[in-house]
């Protein structure tokens, strides 16, 4: 294990090969406070502008989603925050991608890894510019901007936290309000790996093993 691993993260926040510890929810199931949320994932701006698909063959809800409608009240305030954090963030989508690619490897969460690569793809992102995000590769970033982004991003999702000096350059470099939406979004798509993984939901399709694991992450 490498010495920025965090502990107890081996695994694919789906848990490779593992069988979902939660049913998929469907429309004619649900109750109206349930369905409310559902037509808000199912029917906002991530439907209209999605890489990938939010709903499966049945009607289901995929990824982190199906298990917001198990409590409304609360999964309808927590779509609603990473709706704000994808459509109403001063951050480019360049910017936020880098940021949620470097969650999703540091948890290991193939499913952020599988919707936020099509994300990226679609964004202009290089595909080794994807495989070095896979791996956390500093250098296939020469960009200042984005090698500001990705450090910032990999030492609040690795530690949690910045020293003063990354404090000092995020906020020099990034500005307060950016630094404030970056915290929000790397506890967000904690959030839902950490939801993911104990749910056991794994990304809709394989995943190619050379990339979906990888053993250092320096």
């Amino acid at each position: 294990m490498s010495a920025r691993e965090p502990a107890g993260e081996r695994e694919p926040a789906g848990g490779s090969g593992s069988e979902s510890r939660l049913a998929k929810l469907l429309p004619g199931e649900l109750t109206a406070e349930q369905r409310a949320v559902y037509d808000a994932i199912a029917g906002g701006p991530r439907a209209a502008g999605s890489a990938f698909p939010l709903v499966d063959a049945e009607g289901g809800l995929e990824g982190p989603f199906n298990a917001m409608l198990l409590q409304p009240g609360v999964g309808g305030a927590l779509q609603e925050l990473g709706s704000a954090v994808r459509y109403r963030t001063g951050l480019t989508t360049r910017a936020r991608e880098i940021a949620i690619l470097t969650v999703a490897r540091v948890w290991r969460s193939d499913f952020e890894r599988y919707a936020h690569e099509a994300v990226a793809r679609a964004a202009g992102f290089s595909e080794a510019e994807l495989s070095a995000l896979r791996t956390g590769d500093v250098a296939a970033f020469p960009d200042p901007d984005d090698r500001l982004i990705l450090d910032v991003c990999t030492a609040l999702a690795e530690r949690r936290d910045l020293t003063d000096e990354e404090f000092t350059a995020a906020r020099d470099g990034l500005g307060l309000p950016a630094l404030f939406e970056l915290t929000t979004l790397a506890g967000y798509y904690a959030t839902l790996a950490l939801q993911l993984r104990v749910f056991r939901v794994a990304a809709p399709e394989s995943l190619d093993s050379a990339a979906a694991t990888t053993e250092d992450f320096s």
